[in-house]
């Protein structure tokens, strides 16, 4: 642990939308079937926002569901980094809008955007801030509202995504828990084959978007696939040398939660139990940012997690980037 202070997680929320798309309404949507999405990726239904309801009402749940935890008040927040790629609107930010919302007035606020890596590298960014002191506490909060960016009419990745957020509030701890280790990293150079233009397309983000929507996710599954199956099992191996430990150590994985066989792949290539790498892939989707926090906030609400356990956390995404913490768990 670099710096003066140890950061550990203090407090965990989450907060879904009621609305869930199973299969079955999907097959009403794209040609595709519950059999089909089930064995391709693990997922039988995905939580969506209702039309009209922005992403950072479900922010705001998450995020006093951790400060409640965690036994703080807004005003004591010093930072708030949302993590998303689908924030409600470019300014006001997706924090500038959660700090507005739970009224943390002592509180910079900005966000932060490496997509599927998003917590992590959120959580890397929030740990520095503590360690040097420059904040005591500081709420991360990852959201996405990516049914607002697929195109129902792309079977390859309509089935895939789903709405949510989770928050953690980080602060200092001197028992020995806390982040151990972090490593983030990127490959710009393969971003082209997940991508989700803005205010500027190119002729291939045209062409492979045939149904006329130009603000869509779009992916090569099949390199994304490659690139996670390398690097998920590599980044969790790499943070734990970090830390001087080795997967033998480990409680629990938290992975980004894409795909069923992605984590599969990572299980096999770690050789660690697959009860202990924490899924609610099937139920939820890919949340991108939000999957990891939504997880640690589940197993938080079911016991799971006891004091002194040693995590991994990792994910990959576009951009493309990837990243792993290990952490031993502070909460009781």
């Amino acid at each position: 642990m670099n710096g003066r202070f140890a950061t550990g997680i203090l407090g965990t929320g989450s907060c879904l939308p009621d609305k869930r798309l199973t299969n079955h309404d999907l097959e009403k949507i794209v040609e595709t079937s519950d059999e089909w999405i089930l064995q391709r990726t693990g997922i039988r239904e995905r939580r969506v926002l209702e039309e009209g309801v922005p992403a950072a009402e479900l922010a705001e749940t998450a995020a006093r569901k951790a400060m409640a935890r965690a036994g703080i008040e807004p005003g004591s927040l010093d930072l708030i980094i949302a993590a998303t790629i689908t924030p409600d609107s470019l300014t006001p930010s997706m924090a500038c809008s959660i700090q507005a919302r739970i009224g943390a007035v002592n509180a910079s606020a900005f966000d932060l955007n490496a997509a599927c890596t998003g917590f992590i590298y959120a959580l890397h960014v929030a740990q520095q801030y503590i360690a040097t002191g420059a904040a005591a506490q500081v709420l991360v909060v990852a959201v996405e509202g990516l049914s607002r960016v697929t195109d129902w009419q792309d079977r390859k990745t309509c089935v895939l995504f789903g709405d949510g957020a989770g928050a953690v509030v980080l602060g200092r701890v001197e028992d020995g828990t806390g982040v151990l280790a972090s490593m983030t990293g990127a490959a710009g150079e393969q971003g082209g084959c997940l991508t989700l233009p803005a205010f500027h397309m190119t002729d291939t983000d045209r062409e492979v978007r045939p149904h006329g929507k130009t603000q869509t996710i779009w992916m090569d599954g099949s390199e994304v696939f490659a690139f996670a199956s390398r690097t998920m099992a590599d980044s969790v191996r790499k943070v734990l040398e970090k830390a001087e430990l080795s997967v033998e150590d480990l409680d629990w994985i938290f992975p980004h939660q894409a795909n069923m066989r992605i984590l599969q792949n990572a299980q096999k290539r770690l050789k660690f139990p697959m009860d202990r790498i924490y899924s609610n892939l099937e139920f939820t989707g890919n949340m991108s940012s939000a999957s990891i926090p939504v997880c640690l906030d589940e197993a938080v609400e079911k016991s799971l997690l006891k004091k002194g356990d040693l995590l991994a956390l990792v994910a990959f995404g576009g951009g493309l980037t990837y990243g792993a913490t290990a952490i031993r768990w502070s909460m009781d």
